[in-house]
């Protein structure tokens, strides 16, 4: 029967970190594009980061996420460490509603919410009311989690050498202390080891005593999901995680002499051990982060000095934006990737300009710098990018957000063959130079002009896709019609030339080709407007 019941803890808890996954994924589908607007709005000071992370963390029911985030952010080089450590702050407080959600009893609800869940994901696929259904549905499933957790424990701790534990790990603070920490760095939520911690109140089976070391503990296991994460980061995402661990420490090594006063203060607050508990978490954690928060540099300053320093330096990024730490706010990635492959079409666009000079004017340094382009950005950018977008549609997506993932996708192929035109237009100039092919003027100039409009129409096309503007993206599928109308008068007029022995025949292939390549720039441009318009 033991056994059982142990196998009905582990089920219930497994239950409740699934009920929090799937009640996170639904907030975070619903909210996730205004997330993104709030981020670059709240972050800029660190009371306004400190607010943010308290609302986002109450909302998304995770702060591992968001410790996620934050260095992924800081690795990016979106967020200074400073707001970085305002938002901890806040995302300590966050993390708190959890506890307060659980403490409630709601027995008589728990299976409407999934029963409610359920109809809306299977009955209305595919739209907002399904990510509704998400998160009744997750929010029902964490409260199933935690009436099998309590009912379980109430059980076991009948047991004479589970009740014993118990009991001791009311009376030694450091085994509680221990025992919070080391499950929190398993479980990786502290969410999930705070409910726990309630369920053990609702049973009765903790004590007040042993339930507080427990949450103290948990608040430093919390830190283990971002430390692990930063070590194949930058170092100012390594110092963002020991950021997080310092606030926690501190805070644990600040209360830890007062324990006994705070925990009578405690039971002022509610004659129900459940809600102790839970208040016991909320008033810990907004008195360190009340407490700490105007040492916020202080603490940058020692996260700074602790960061380890590494022999090499680290590695030159390619990339600015992405990052797969950004996964966990799918519409944060998305973001970010399409600042990506605007970067990505930008250089695209001056290797377009170069491989103009290059065939013109015989620029040889213009030459160079596309051929350098297209082996030492262009094609890694494009497989990092091209990897995370793939890793990115294997999340839990919206439709929208899954539909976004495409529209990059599609973008990138083209983004990348322009690049690989531009190389072939670069190639195209170093031959005429090195096999001093003649070129007439009016091919010459035919050529300029083309040059000309197929960049203008890429960095038109380009620049709506960034923006969103659709007038500007009409303004360049137009462009690409005009360009059409050029391409047949430009390989008119070389018929004609060499017709009449004005153009060499040794430039027909290498004119011609480039005619063709320039014309498949001016496709390629108007893809990326024709899918502005249409998203």
């Amino acid at each position: 029967m033991g056994m059982l019941r142990f196998f009905q803890v582990l089920g219930g808890l497994a239950l409740f970190l699934f009920g929090m996954r799937m009640l996170s994924s639904g907030m975070e589908k619903i909210a996730g594009d205004r997330i993104q607007g709030l981020l670059e709005r709240m972050t800029k000071g660190r009371l306004r980061a400190a607010l943010f992370g308290t609302g986002v963390t109450a909302a998304l029911q995770s702060s591992s996420l968001m410790m996620a985030t934050m260095i992924g952010l800081i690795n990016t080089n979106l967020m200074t460490l400073e707001q970085a450590i305002g938002m901890m702050m806040g995302d300590e407080i966050g993390t708190t509603i959890t506890a307060q959600i659980v403490a409630f009893d709601i027995d008589y609800f728990t299976f409407l919410f999934v029963a409610v869940g359920f109809l809306l994901v299977e009955f209305l696929p595919r739209s907002k009311w399904s990510d509704y259904g998400e998160v009744v549905m997750g929010f029902g499933i964490l409260f199933l989690g935690m009436n099998l957790m309590s009912d379980a424990l109430e059980v076991i701790t009948t047991i004479p050498a589970v009740e014993k534990w118990f009991v001791a790990m009311g009376q030694n603070t450091l085994a509680g202390l221990l025992a919070g920490t080391i499950a929190t760095a398993v479980i990786q939520s502290s969410s999930a080891v705070t409910g726990l911690a309630v369920a053990m109140g609702i049973s009765q089976v903790i004590s007040l005593e042993g339930a507080v070391a427990i949450l103290l503990g948990a608040n430093i296991g919390t830190c283990a999901t971002g430390f692990i994460a930063s070590f194949r980061l930058s170092r100012a995402a390594r110092q963002a995680s020991i950021a997080q661990i310092l606030i926690n420490v501190i805070g644990v090594v600040i209360f830890l002499p007062f324990l006994s006063p705070f925990i009578d203060l405690v039971r002022l607050t509610s004659s129900e051990l459940p809600r102790q508990i839970a208040n016991a978490h909320t008033i810990f954690n907004v008195a360190v982060s009340a407490l700490l928060f105007p040492f916020v540099g202080w603490i940058a300053i020692a996260a700074r000095r602790l960061a380890p320093e590494k022999k090499v330096e680290d590695e030159v990024k390619l990339t600015a934006y992405i990052d797969e730490m950004e996964f966990v706010f799918p519409s944060l990635a998305l973001t970010e990737g399409r600042k990506e492959l605007v970067r990505l079409g930008e250089t695209a666009a001056q290797m377009i300009h170069n491989s103009r000079l290059g065939l013109i004017e015989g620029d040889v340094e213009a030459i160079e710098w596309v051929l350098q382009q297209e082996d030492g950005f262009i094609d890694p950018v494009t497989d990092l990018l091209e990897n995370f977008i793939n890793g990115l549609m294997r999340q839990n997506l919206s439709t929208a957000e899954q539909k976004r993932c495409f529209q990059l996708k599609n973008l990138l192929t083209d983004i990348e063959r322009v690049g690989d035109l531009a190389e072939d237009l670069a190639e195209a100039a170093q031959r005429r130079i090195s096999d001093d092919t003649p070129f007439s003027s009016d091919a010459i100039e035919d050529l300029d002009r083309l040059c000309r409009h197929a960049h203008e129409t890429f960095s038109h096309a380009l620049r709506a896709f960034q923006t969103g503007d659709r007038e500007l993206a009409q303004r360049a599928c137009i462009m690409e019609d005009e360009f059409d109308h050029l391409y047949i008068e430009a390989r008119e007029g070389h018929i004609e030339r060499l017709r009449v022995g004005v153009c060499a025949p040794e430039a027909d292939i290498l004119y011609t080709e480039t005619l063709r390549n320039l014309e498949r720039i001016s496709d390629h441009a108007d893809n990326l407007g024709i899918s502005t318009l249409r998203n």
